[in-house]
């Protein structure tokens, strides 16, 4: 009698969302690294609530990019649930979104540590617009992947709402590269657009629609 070979399976949606919260956990945390307690010289000139005041833009990055992440944290929840099944190219457009999303930390602490300073301020602000660029980018490569000829999605999804969606996650990459261009003249417009992106993205997201 011949052995039957084993049936090879390609990781679960499930699986990839535990491996994606560890993601997010570790990057949400990184965070806070790039917020100092400071040493003893660094009193030497000034009280303990005057150093903690002038570290207000790297409290604001830390709260912007938190929430951010937060805000993806739970969209790709909502997201995975419209999946089916994955296969080995969307595993990688994943994983490239999680590198977009483990990256934030660095630029959020260069756009923390130099926002307010005059030499500096705008290309602070350009990385940072660019870096929160990315993971739109990335989320819409995963998307557009999934959706073509529902290869990945739920086939029972509307074709209404799978184009709402395309339309909603393009015009986002829009928007954030539009962020982009405007750091180059203007690090404060720059980034209130990038404020105003993300509390736009806590709304609810969109019901899924049935047939």
């Amino acid at each position: 009698m011949s052995e039957s070979k084993p049936e090879y399976s390609e990781p679960s949606t499930s699986r990839l969302e535990a491996v994606s919260d560890g993601v997010f956990a570790i990057a949400i945390t990184l965070l806070i690294i790039e917020i100092k307690v400071p040493s003893h010289d660094d009193l030497k000139d000034q009280s303990l609530m005057h150093y903690i005041w002038l570290q207000w833009p790297k409290y604001f990055a830390y709260v912007l990019s938190f929430v951010m992440i937060g805000i993806y944290w739970a969209n790709h929840h909502y997201l995975f649930k419209l999946f089916k099944r994955t296969n080995h190219v969307f595993n990688l457009l994943n994983v490239f979104f999680l590198m977009t999303i483990a990256f934030l930390p660095y630029p959020t602490g260069i756009l923390g540590e130099y926002v307010i300073t005059a030499e500096h301020a705008k290309p602070a602000v350009t990385f940072y617009a660019f870096s929160i660029w990315l993971p739109a980018f990335a989320w819409l490569m995963i998307w557009v992947y999934a959706k073509y000829k529902k290869r990945i999605v739920d086939h029972r999804l509307t074709d209404r709402f799978v184009a709402s969606l395309t339309s909603q996650y393009y015009l986002s990459n829009l928007l954030y590269l539009l962020a982009f261009g405007v750091s180059f003249f203007s690090a404060i417009v720059s980034v209130g657009m990038c404020v105003g992106l993300t509390l736009l993205y806590l709304l609810p997201p969109k019901k899924p629609e049935y047939q």
